[in-house]
């Protein structure tokens, strides 16, 4: 797959009429990266963070939409399909912008996307619903009428909705009657509940601190934090979560250089996502390519789409927060 690779790149052509902005600006000519993918009417949809150069935070992010009959090959639209407006999200998206993507299909045909908003001070967690991946409904905050509030002004992002496979879909699932999500970009991984996909309840400690489900290990490539890849996947075994892991400058892998994020995979019980029952020892995946290992944010593999499709599994990524890339294993 290495010759196929990179399978999207930043594209310096496109315009876009900035209703912020009120002008036009080239959205996604600096760097594309970190997608999230769905299949649909038998194509893969993929979703895809774009950032211009005009954004005082290293360019402002929109979202892409592009499809492929392959998994390799992908027709871009020529608009972004989200994006900050003047609508009551602007405060909490502009100009930072809208990132990192990851979608489900709800029970009902509904696409649930979750995403971050970055106002250049935090990343907020969000929800945003669609029926056809092109038209979006902004939701809000993913935690913003949890507690009173409480973590409306929080840092939070990076959403992996816990679903299970249904043909070629990626379909959230009730646990114990509650959808779960697991989520953060910390130390620790914390895990939110929710009875209907939008409005979502991280989950506490008698302490009011956030109930950590997965911590950061000292020597390992998730030395420094642990963020969700592509949505979590109920399994026979469990619920398998790939993470990406950041390596910390002191008291991490020797063996990776300083910043590298490399994946892991978690396994949580089926019956109660809480409770973690296994994990890799290592990384199954690292940068080793030349555009994994250089770009804007040098020896990034970020995961966060995986699509079954045509009997193999498509797993998505940005390299080195400049580009996108695929890798592809059997289904078994």
């Amino acid at each position: 797959m290495n010759a196929a690779n990179p399978i999207l790149r930043a594209n310096p052509n496109t315009t876009f009429d900035c209703p912020v902005r009120k002008e036009t600006v080239h959205w996604e000519e600096k760097d594309v990266f970190n997608p999230a993918t769905v299949v649909r009417n038998g194509k893969i949809y993929m979703i895809y963070r774009a950032e211009d150069v005009v954004g005082k935070h290293a360019g402002t992010s929109r979202l892409g939409l592009a499809v492929s009959t392959d998994g390799i090959q992908f027709r871009r639209m020529p608009k972004p399909v989200f994006y900050p407006d003047n609508d009551p999200m602007k405060t909490y998206e502009w100009e930072g912008g809208c990132e990192d993507p990851r979608v489900v299909e709800s029970p009902n045909g509904v696409y649930v996307m979750t995403y971050t908003a970055y106002d250049g001070d935090k990343a907020r967690l969000c929800v945003a619903t669609s029926r056809d991946l092109e038209n979006w409904q902004k939701q809000g905050l993913a935690f913003g009428e949890a507690y009173n509030g409480k973590y409306r002004n929080e840092w939070s992002k990076s959403g992996s909705i816990v679903c299970r496979r249904m043909g070629d879909r990626l379909v959230a699932q009730k646990i114990n009657d509650k959808y779960w999500m697991y989520w953060g970009d910390q130390a620790e991984l914390y895990v939110a509940m929710s009875d209907d996909l939008i409005h979502w309840i991280p989950l506490q400690k008698a302490n009011g601190n956030l109930l950590a489900v997965a911590e950061s290990r000292k020597g390992r490539h998730d030395s420094r934090l642990m963020e969700p890849g592509p949505p979590a996947l109920i399994t026979s075994r469990g619920i398998v979560l790939i993470y990406n892991g950041m390596n910390a400058p002191q008291n991490g892998d020797s063996n990776l250089p300083e910043g590298t994020y490399a994946a892991g995979q978690l396994l949580f019980d089926g019956n109660d996502p809480i409770s973690l029952i296994d994990r890799s020892e290592t990384y199954f995946f690292k940068p080793d390519q030349p555009y994994e290992i250089t770009g804007q944010v040098n020896n990034v593999c970020f995961l966060e789409g995986l699509t079954p499709y045509k009997g193999k599994w498509f797993l998505y990524y940005g390299t080195a927060d400049s580009k996108i890339a695929v890798a592809t294993a059997p289904q078994r």
